[in-house]
């Protein structure tokens, strides 16, 4: 979402010059841009940067509300095929934009919208024979309406609205077990955070309460890659959310009105730590070296596990100037040391790379 505290949409360049950069230095290859057209200058800067694009209309289901998203007559159809032939017209010249999206999270009880979705998908492919239609479920995948277009993706929260991070890799097999026909992606998947909540136990927080720990998000984000990453016929997977956005509706995290699934804070100067989960695996460009836990710092168990994450051969540990010796980071560019006693009163933990060619550290100060 592009939204921007005391802005709302009313952006300057400056701002989507802003985002973008933020994207690549994450690594992100490609991005969901949810859930309305948006800034032509915004998709200018995906054919720069070269990022796969989904662009959509904005036919959004219920998502936490009581309605039904769909209501069938006339007047609403129209306006839905009005908007997606405008998006497409106006932004088919777009290279980066490989899929047009036809609904979030829309529900088949009531007025049901899946042959409205056939509609759509067809009047897509006459205004645009040469890319693929997608959408976002949230629905059983045995349901009809997931069959409609060229490929579909579901968004998932297994880990924060119920269930464990466990189950996504379950789910993904089971849907594809089901349905080997179908082109399957994770559409929106994430955890809330606040970078206000630290706690040395790794807990989920509730997700409509006020405390959203933020190393749950990070243990969040790193189980549910490696489920997604293990998967090869999953076509693409979309964090839910790259900046933290407006939400009305919401009574939750560290305050009201704010979705905090964001990877980055809303007002973009906070970079959470699972964003540097995902830096140090998508960005292999620049090197990345970074301390998992830094804003903890009052803690209050004196053995630590302490965490970083890096995209470099490994790195040294040092507790107040002690080495804790070298490690190397697993598949998914993390590094642990388990069982590193803090003293009491104020420590300071520091990490190094071991690749003397390029000069890399970390390092963060806590009480105990």
């Amino acid at each position: 979402h592009q939204d921007r505290a005391e802005r709302g949409n009313a952006l300057y360049k400056m701002h989507h010059d802003e985002d973008a950069a933020i994207m690549v230095e994450m690594g992100a290859n490609a991005v969901r841009l949810a859930h309305y057209p948006q800034a032509t200058y915004f998709y200018d800067l995906m054919d720069k940067y070269g990022i796969v694009t989904w662009a959509e209309i904005p036919q959004i289901g219920p998502g936490g509300y009581q309605d039904q998203g769909y209501i069938n007559q006339p007047s609403f159809r129209e306006n839905g095929n009005e908007l997606l032939k405008e998006l497409i017209r106006q932004h088919y010249n777009h290279p980066s934009i490989c899929f047009w999206g036809l609904f979030n999270e829309l529900k088949t009880i009531g007025d049901n919208p899946t042959e409205y979705i056939e509609e759509l998908n067809d009047l897509a492919h006459q205004e645009d024979p040469t890319r693929l239609t997608t959408s976002a479920s949230f629905l059983s995948y045995d349901d009809d309406i997931n069959k409609v277009t060229d490929v579909i993706a579901w968004n998932q929260y297994f880990g924060w609205y119920g269930g464990s991070p466990s189950d996504m890799g379950k789910w993904l097999d089971a849907n594809h077990k089901a349905h080997p026909e179908y082109k399957i992606a994770i559409s929106e998947y994430g955890a809330g955070a606040s970078i206000y909540h630290q706690q040395d136990s790794v807990k989920r927080g509730i997700a409509s309460g006020w405390w959203h720990p933020e190393n749950w998000q990070t243990y969040y984000h790193i189980e549910n890659w490696k489920a997604i990453s293990a998967r090869p016929y999953i076509w693409g997977s979309f964090v839910w959310n790259m900046f933290d956005f407006g939400a009305a509706h919401r009574t939750e995290g560290d305050r009201p009105g704010i979705n905090d699934k964001g990877l980055v804070t809303f007002d973009r100067k906070v970079r959470k730590d699972a964003f540097y989960f995902y830096k140090a695996n998508w960005n292999k460009e620049e090197p990345v070296l970074y301390l998992a836990g830094k804003r903890n710092t009052v803690r209050s168990r004196r053995l630590q596990t302490i965490t970083a994450f890096t995209n470099q051969p490994g790195a040294e540990l040092f507790v107040n100037g002690k080495s804790y010796g070298k490690a190397m980071p697993d598949q998914y560019a993390i590094l642990e040391w388990k069982n590193v006693e803090l003293q009491p009163g104020e420590n300071e933990i520091k990490v190094v790379s071991i690749n003397k060619k390029v000069k890399l550290m970390d390092s963060f100060r806590c009480k105990l």
